[in-house]
């Protein structure tokens, strides 16, 4: 008991403390004379493999970007496109590497150009713009973005590239690329137009459906101009109240408020609603969200919550991650989860700007060396996965209930997911991207522990392993691109009724695959890997037998508990040796 009164001490202050600057994330890529190599924000790509690649530029506009696209197709390399910020947990921006031909061209330094359109109700950047600096820029003009993912350490490229989105049904919805108008992309050419050439596609154009979210397989973006609308504000509640009926509210509240959410936190019983809409912008308030998981955190804690967490798995203590659990979720309601009326959070409910109100990461932008992002790969602090599954919304409400059967055999079993974000529910409508969603959707986000050594199984393992196939296998769910761990996207192409559509345009715009790898190939086209030894701890694969799992660590392969069809992980205290 004295352990977890500790633990809870821990997680106690981690929790209180409101640190105000943090060291700057560090950049996806890392050279030396032999070489660079290329990891996501994280630290790790999902197959714990290295990115290691020879060549790497850095153009300044878009002649210097079409000149190294150029480059590479003149040279045969295989290329790919990374911005400042890299966060996909498939291993997209990785290029073909192995036999040395793989050239990354980073937009890091490609970000000055934001052109606002007034009249029109447009604005143009660079593909390498952050999109903090796009908010900022474009409020500054008396303008909003409608719809922007909630963490803003994105650049404009990548986030419409990999389907980013925030929450809502109305209008057109939550999903970034459903604002994308019009878009410059940079694709490979013969040798008499220069060996690459700039596509300018508007509107009506077909290709603009598969550049539009692309997965960076078409060619290198250069250009993305987006519609606005004329500057609001938002009014945020958030009610914490018992889970009941969630799988029947969930349509009602996502048509009534513009940018509604949920969290839900199983474990608790507590569903999170957001009431989130649109009020004159007379109205008072100056709020801000600034995120509870995104704001800057001291070192020490970050690390010692992590060790805490470690100590939990190692002893499977189920309780201890629900003591946890439970004062994440409690210190959430105390401070609206980062909420911020001025400087602190007073009450409900919060009016700010749009540019204040959709985005939050404060942990990006200050210098204190003892402060930083709680998952900065330089320190020893959080490190989790995030699994995303995005449901036709008439499909949503069964999948909860099945949910809701697996939880009550022991909610504790949920504990470790309530730590982070429970299940995370946001609402996207249909699109016409050929990559995009044929209907109105729901996405369900959750994160939970991901061990140091890949190797090594996780507490109720077999848990996250039955959702997850429950939600892409029995309801047919759609992973999200920039997310998931590999066996999510079994079957993807089937998912996708104008998948046929993109490869087409793929044909056209990158005849020869230069923006192909095989790590995209592996994902895009369903390439489960070789099932080998410990293949199912990381998601490389779907257990069949105990091998895939950890059976000297006491995993063995078995079948769901509510959902039989699934094959999971599970720990089997008999088959332990030194407990045997």
């Amino acid at each position: 008991m004295s352990t977890y009164r500790c633990l809870l001490g821990v997680i106690h202050i981690f929790l209180l403390i409101q640190a105000i600057d943090a060291i700057v994330p560090p950049s996806p890529l890392s050279c030396n004379p032999s070489g660079c190599n290329l990891k996501n924000s994280y630290g790790v790509w999902s197959d714990r493999k290295d990115c290691h690649i020879l060549n790497v530029t850095y153009p300044t506009t878009e002649e210097e970007l079409r000149l190294a696209v150029a480059y590479a197709n003149q040279n045969g390399f295989k290329v790919k496109v990374v911005s400042k910020f890299s966060h996909t947990i498939p291993k997209w921006a990785c290029p073909e590497a192995a036999s040395g031909n793989g050239f990354v061209i980073s937009t890091e330094k490609y970000d000055s150009g934001v052109e606002i359109d007034a009249a029109n109700l447009v604005v143009t950047t660079d593909a390498g713009v952050g999109l903090r600096q796009l908010i900022d820029k474009v409020e500054e003009n008396g303008l909003s973005l409608v719809a922007a993912p909630y963490w803003e350490g994105v650049s404009v490229g990548g986030l419409i590239s990999t389907g980013a989105h925030g929450s809502s049904w109305w209008g057109k919805g939550g999903a970034v690329h459903d604002y994308v108008v019009g878009l410059s992309v940079i694709v490979p050419a013969s040798r008499s137009e220069g060996y690459a050439k700039v596509l300018r596609l508007e509107a009506k154009d077909p290709l603009l459906n598969a550049a539009k979210l692309s997965l960076g397989m078409l060619g290198a973006i250069s250009k993305v101009k987006l519609s606005v609308e004329h500057r609001f504000k938002r009014s945020i509640t958030y009610n914490f109240t018992d889970d009941a009926h969630i799988e029947d509210m969930y349509v009602s509240h996502a048509k009534k408020y513009e940018f509604a959410d949920i969290d839900w936190y199983p474990s608790k019983h507590t569903a999170v609603y957001r009431y989130d809409s649109r009020v004159p912008l007379t109205a008072a308030g100056d709020g801000v969200n600034d995120f509870i998981g995104f704001q800057p955190n001291s070192i020490l804690i970050s690390e010692s919550v992590r060790a805490s967490e470690k100590l939990m798995e190692n002893t499977r203590s189920i309780k201890g991650k629900c003591t946890m659990a439970a004062t994440t979720v409690g210190y959430k309601k105390v401070a609206a989860n980062g909420l911020k009326n001025g400087l602190i959070f007073t009450g409900y409910p919060v009016v700010g700007y749009q540019g204040k109100m959709q985005t939050s990461g404060s942990c990006l932008y200050s210098t204190r060396i003892d402060t930083a992002c709680a998952w900065d790969p330089r320190i020893k602090g959080l490190f989790f996965y995030e699994s995303t599954a995005i449901f036709p919304a008439s499909k949503f409400g069964d999948f909860i209930r099945y949910v809701k059967k697996l939880r009550d055999l022991n909610p504790e079993n949920f504990c470790g997911i309530d730590i982070y974000n429970g299940f995370l529910i946001r609402f996207i409508k249909a699109s016409d991207a050929y990559l995009g969603q044929s209907e109105d959707s729901v996405v369900v986000d959750f994160n939970y522990y991901r061990a140091d050594d890949p190797t090594t199984p996780r507490l109720n393992q077999d848990v996250w392993e039955e959702v997850e196939q429950l939600a892409f296998f029995k309801y047919g769910a759609k992973p999200h691109w920039a997310k998931n761990r590999n066996s999510a996207f079994l079957g993807v192409q089937n998912k996708y009724p104008k998948f046929n559509q993109f490869l087409a345009a793929k044909k056209q715009m990158d005849p020869q695959g230069l923006f192909s790898s095989k790590w995209s190939e592996e994902i895009l086209y369903e390439m489960e890997a070789e099932k080998a030894d410990g293949c199912a701890l990381e998601g490389m694969c779907i257990c069949s037998e105990d091998r895939h799992c950890s059976p000297q660590k006491g995993y063995l392969c078995k079948q769901g508990l509510v959902y039989q069809e699934a094959r999971v992980c599970r720990l089997s205290v008999s088959a332990i040796p030194s407990l045997a």
